[in-house]
């Protein structure tokens, strides 16, 4: 721990030596501080006449070194801004009420619970509606705007074990007992999960004392539509007996609003989620697939059910992707829903006869460290808005429309005015194992001189089942600006490729993915620009594991930073948040009834080959892949005698090791650090 803060400190220092006095002249790349600056959009939600649209405005609080959502609105013709909710709470999930006169919408303030709030747009006033316990979710108005309908979990502590004591008077006494006894008890970004339900509610948009309409021990899930006559919703649940040791099961349901009559309207081995009412109320939309229940990844389809569950089918059967938020076209004629493709994001129509069409493209997520696809939508009256990316710009807000998509933001444009950014290309590759193509992309620095010999640093996603695109990614803009050419790639088991490519690594990962990660090497190295004595490596998560099993096959790399790897398989299934899918659907088998399979796949079986100087990176609230997992690897390099530091992020979970902007800063530093000490190869 103390050579943690005390290597870490060290790397800041070293590689922002512009902090220790003022500087000269405003720099010309991209800098750490430039992190805070960094503003997205996000969540956009069309007013059902197309009139406006309102979304969340990410911004970075420098004092208070976390991001701060407010509520916007944009006028889709003209792109003129006006702010709806900006203020120093957190104001986020707008959603409109269906005459488009009300917005409702979530504030957490410093103290409490976040509570529902709704404003009324045309008097620029807002009321609480109700006193919640907890945090609302999946919020969703009546079709005649009277009612507000969420999640909310229900506390319930369980059966006692024992009879506690009671403390005299005054006495302080210990915190007493957690006895703990369900199966999913913590996730990752949530720590120890409060003892409870995810149950439906329902309450006046006018304010009011809010009504549970579902109740038992089991979680009930949105997001929730009404139906069009108001009086009942449809949602997903699994209300199995063994619900919680089956993941990746849920069906749809209906409930009545008064009488709390449930009705079961699909049932598969599989996950039915995201249902959606149309506008007749005569269909339901949904996503789903059949459940093999011995693969690693499945597309998750479209489907379109009568309202009584009758006349079920499949519309994307066609389509070899993924797909997800399914909504209705006004005129209920059609279902768009997002979908990656070969790692761009991408909005669809899709008839109810099953056509397609791609109606927009260049979706961006809204992680700013790495550049993932990902990205969100929403359809109103002639228009679809979402949120666009580019490898220079971060996810502002656009709108397609008439077959013309027009972006109505540029939220970084005076920051990164004046500034070279590094430019990202697309670099096709063949995989030496078996000459697939693999899509990779190379970053190059500002005043790139192709004369030059530049050291490079292949950069790993993580997943495994997620893809990389062409987006922006401020890693790889920092590591650009110290003078690095940076690599990222698709390699096998990446989504967005279809089912096939994504389950090459199905029972056998890492595997040939580390061929398509030195064949992506193999083809930068060949360009001419790049030192083949200078390579170095780097990754989180899935992308820290395949680092990890890197430098257990090769010597190549001149050093390496495993950030928040899986170093040991059976430990990790052990350990993670989500440990009854991991070991079932990853593996197929308990690690005590496969020990020798679990061990051919960790990295730490090849941690005897390893001589290549590595740092170690993760969370100190990381869920998913815990810190046990780093201090395994770094434990077993320090015996091996290899140069290595370990890195503890204070408070930072799986997901969010890059969230508060110093810390993304800090770590982008210390990795630079850590390959500028071995920049002349290892010593």
């Amino acid at each position: 721990m103390r050579l943690a803060i005390l290597f870490t400190a060290a790397c800041v220092a070293a590689a922002a030596p512009a902090a220790a006095q003022a500087p000269e002249g405003p720099s010309r790349t991209i800098t750490a501080r430039d992190l805070f600056g960094l503003r997205e959009a996000t969540d956009p939600q069309v007013r059902p006449d197309g009139g406006a649209i309102a979304y969340v405005r990410m911004t970075n609080d420098i004092m208070t070194d976390r991001a701060r959502p407010s509520i916007w609105l944009a006028d889709p013709q003209t792109g003129a801004q006006s702010p709806v909710v900006a203020d120093d709470n957190a104001n986020m999930r707008p959603r409109w009420s269906p005459d488009g006169q009300r917005l409702a919408y979530v504030v957490a303030g410093a103290g409490g619970e976040p509570q529902l709030y709704v404003r009324w747009m045309a008097a620029g006033r807002s009321a609480r509606v109700a006193t919640l316990e907890q945090a609302p979710n999946d919020i969703a108005w009546s079709p005649d705007g009277r009612t507000i309908a969420f999640t909310m979990l229900v506390l319930d502590e369980g059966k006692p074990l024992g009879a506690p004591l009671s403390p005299p008077e005054g006495a302080k006494w210990a915190e007493p007992l957690k006895v703990i006894d369900r199966v999913t008890y913590r996730a990752d970004g949530e720590g120890y999960l409060k003892p409870g339900y995810r149950h439906l509610f329902v309450v006046s948009a006018d304010g009011g004392q809010p009504r549970q309409i579902t109740f038992g021990r089991f979680d009930d899930g949105g997001p929730i539509s009404f139906d069009k006559d108001g009086r009942s919703v449809v949602f997903a649940t699994n209300r199995a007996e063994n619900w919680e040791r089956d993941p990746q099961e849920s069906e749809i349901y209906r409930i009545s609003v008064e009488g709390g009559t449930m009705t079961r309207l699909t049932n598969r081995v599989g996950p039915d989620e995201s249902p959606a009412v149309s506008p007749d109320g005569t269909k339901i939309a949904y996503t789903g697939f059949d459940d093999e229940r011995h693969r690693g990844y499945e597309n998750e389809r479209l489907y379109v059910m009568d309202r009584d569950g009758g006349n079920r089918r499949v519309l994307t059967g066609a389509l070899d992707r993924s797909v997800a938020g399914p909504q209705w076209a006004p005129d209920g004629g059609s279902v768009y829903v997002k979908y990656d493709d070969h790692g761009v994001g991408k909005v669809a129509r899709v008839g109810l006869d099953g056509r397609m069409e791609t109606v927009a493209q260049g979706l961006s997520g809204a992680e700013l460290d790495r550049p993932y696809t990902g990205g969100q939508f929403a359809v109103g009256k002639g228009l679809v808005a979402f949120t666009q990316g580019a490898p220079d710009e971060p996810g502002d807000l656009a709108v397609a429309r008439g077959g013309k998509v027009a972006r109505l933001t540029r939220l970084n444009e005076d920051l990164f005015a004046g500034k070279a950014l590094a430019r990202v290309e697309a670099m096709p590759v063949t995989s030496s194992y078996d000459k697939k193509p693999v899509d990779a992309w190379m970053v190059t620095p500002p005043n790139f001189d192709p004369a030059r010999r530049y050291p490079l640093i292949l950069e790993i996603h993580g997943g495994p089942f997620d893809a990389y695109g062409a987006l922006f990614a401020s890693d790889d803009q920092l590591y650009a600006a110290a003078g690095y050419v940076v690599v990222y790639a698709n390699p096998r088991g990446s989504t967005s490729y279809g089912e096939a490519f994504a389950n090459e690594i199905d029972r056998n990962y890492p595997s040939h993915d580390y061929d398509d990660l030195m064949s992506v090497v193999d083809a930068a190295v060949a360009k001419g620009f790049v030192d083949p004595t200078r390579l170095y490596v780097t990754g989180g998560s899935g992308g820290g594991a395949l680092t990890a099993w890197i430098v257990g096959k090769t010597h190549r790399f001149a050093a390496a930073a495993a950030q928040k790897p899986v170093i040991d398989w059976t430990s990790e299934v052990l350990t993670v948040d989500g440990y009854n899918f991991m070991a079932r659907y990853w593996f197929g088998k308990m690690p005590w009834e496969d020990p020798q399979g679990y061990w051919a796949r960790s990295p730490l079986s090849l941690v005897g080959n390893v001589t290549t100087p590595t740092l170690v990176v993760v969370g100190e609230q990381d869920f998913r892949t815990p810190p046990e997992e780093s201090e395994q690897f770094y434990q077993a390099l320090q015996l091996r005698g290899v140069p290595t530091a370990l890195v503890r992020v204070p408070g930072a979970s799986h997901g969010g090791l890059a969230a508060r902007p110093s810390q993304s800063a800090a770590k982008a530093a210390a990795i630079l650090g850590w390959f500028e000490r071995y920049r002349s190869g290892p010593r």
